[in-house]
């Protein structure tokens, strides 16, 4: 499970970084540029929760 966790958060923070690199091209419009945002944006929110959820197994695991 916990590799399932670290594929998905690496996952996320690769389509982050290409969603950032499309936003730098001049040739999106407005439309495309807030919907690649709000992507990218909900992919962080993600990718920060499976890192919050790591942090607190390892916190636990130090509390046995």
């Amino acid at each position: 499970m916990q590799e399932d966790n670290a594929q998905n958060f690496e996952d996320k923070l690769k389509i982050a970084d290409k969603i950032l690199e499309d936003l730098g091209k001049e040739e999106l419009n407005l439309e495309q540029s807030l919907k690649l945002f709000k992507e990218g944006r909900e992919l962080l929110k993600e990718a920060r929760a499976i890192l919050e959820k790591a942090e607190l197994s390892i916190e636990e695991a130090d509390d046995e």
